[in-house]
C-alpha cells in the first residue's frame, strides 16, 4: 500500500485529490496539510511514501517544505509537486530542492494515480515535453557553478551520452532505440551514473547535466 500525504492550502483541492486516490486499491491517504509547515509535521508523524506538495502555499511554501523534508534524511518521502501552471516560475526551484517531478492540478485522475505509483517506485516524472521545456527555460538563469564537477569527468563516454539523453527528457525506451542497445543496458548505465555522481534520481541528474553544461537549453 502506497502511503500518501496531500499538502495544499485549498480544502476543496485536498478533498478532490483524496477522493481520486482513495478510489485506488493500492493507495492510502494518511494525512492532509494546509501549509508547508503542516506538511513537515504530518510527514514526521505519518511517514508517507509520497507527498503531493502544492508549490504555492502561505507561510512556508512547497519548495521550502520539500527542501526541509529531504534534508532530514532517514525515511524521507518522495515528493511530487503540484502546480496550476505548466510554466510555473517556481517549478525548476522545486526540482532542484529535491522533488521527484511535478504534475499539473488539472491532470486527468488516471495521470495522478499513475504519477503517485511512479514516484513511489523510485521513478521521476520527467518525460513529458512540458517538463523538458520548463527545465530548459529555467536553467537559462545565471549560475555560479564552477565548471564540470570531478565526478562527471569520471563517467565513461557512453555514460555521458546516456546522461545527455536523460537530461533531454528521453525515456529508457527512447534512449535504447537511439543508441541501439537494450533497455536493461540503459537502466544499468543510468544506475551507474547516479551512483558515480551521488545522485538520488533522474531529476537530480537532469539538473546537474544542465548546470555543468553537458546539455544546453534548446538542444534537440
Amino acid at each position: 500500500m502506497i502511503r500518501v500525504l496531500i499538502a495544499d492550502d485549498m480544502a476543496l483541492m485536498r478533498g478532490g485529490l483524496r477522493m481520486i486516490l482513495e478510489a485506488q486499491p493500492d493507495v492510502e491517504v494518511v494525512a492532509e496539510a494546509a501549509s508547508g509547515r503542516e506538511a513537515i509535521e504530518a510527514a514526521r508523524l505519518q511517514r508517507p511514501d509520497v507527498v503531493l506538495m502544492d508549490i504555492r502555499m502561505p507561510g512556508m511554501n512547497g519548495i521550502e517544505a520539500t527542501r526541509e523534508l529531504l534534508a532530514a534524511g532517514g525515511h524521507a518521502p518522495r515528493v511530487l509537486m503540484l502546480t496550476t501552471f505548466d510554466l510555473d516560475e517556481y517549478v525548476y526551484d522545486a526540482l532542484k530542492a529535491g522533488a521527484s517531478g511535478f504534475l499539473l492540478k488539472n491532470a486527468p485522475p488516471d495521470q495522478l494515480a499513475a504519477g503517485v505509483r511512479a514516484i513511489a517506485a523510485g521513478e521521476s516524472l520527467l518525460a513529458p515535453d512540458i517538463t523538458r521545456r520548463l527545465i530548459e527555460e529555467h536553467v537559462r538563469r545565471p549560475r555560479t557553478t564552477g565548471g564540470v564537477p570531478e565526478a562527471v569527468i569520471s563517467l565513461t563516454d557512453r555514460e555521458v551520452e546516456v546522461l545527455r539523453h536523460v537530461a533531454r527528457g528521453a525515456t529508457n525506451t527512447e534512449i535504447a532505440e537511439t543508441l541501439v542497445i537494450s533497455e536493461a543496458t540503459v537502466k544499468s548505465h543510468v544506475g551507474r551514473i547516479l551512483g558515480k555522481l551521488g545522485l538520488r534520481d533522474r531529476v537530480q541528474a537532469v539538473v546537474l547535466a544542465y548546470e555543468c553544461g553537458l546539455v544546453r537549453p534548446g538542444d534537440a
